[in-house]
């Protein structure tokens, strides 16, 4: 995978990666930015979010759920002092819909965090990440 950053002044940067899809990047004003884009730690939050929805809502659809919503929150803690790393991350999947199987959410979130979510297998090397679920039950 190929991924870069090209300046566009001030703190602003447009990254491209393999896909050719572009986002803007940008510091808060405080620290010189405009606040035009993501920061880069948001943007690894996200991925993480990302990386395991796709994982999760690919295994309950082939396990023929039922779901009308969903969405992965991720709560990251970080560090106070310099690199401000993340020190603990709480993930926590909101899955809705009809007659939705607490074991089928349970073993997908299983699938993501064991076998196949690249983001977090290599975040959870860098601070621990804690799981949790709910189900919304839509009529």
């Amino acid at each position: 995978m190929q991924a870069k950053v090209t300046w566009r002044g001030g703190m602003e940067f447009e990254g491209t990666a393999d896909s050719g899809h572009t986002l803007t990047l940008d510091a808060a004003p405080e620290v010189g930015g405009a606040d035009k884009g993501f920061r880069p730690m948001e943007l690894m939050a996200i991925s993480l979010a990302g990386c395991t929805a796709m994982d999760v809502i690919s295994i309950l659809r082939k396990k023929r759920q039922e779901v009308t919503g969903f969405e992965v929150k991720v709560n990251a803690e970080r560090a106070t002092e310099h690199p401000h790393v993340f020190t603990a991350m709480e993930v926590t999947y909101v899955v809705r819909g009809r007659n939705i199987d607490p074991a089928a959410v349970e073993r997908a979130i299983q699938l993501s965090e064991e076998k196949y979510c690249p983001a977090q297998a290599m975040l959870r090397k860098a601070a621990p990440i804690t799981l949790k679920y709910e189900i919304v039950e839509e009529a």
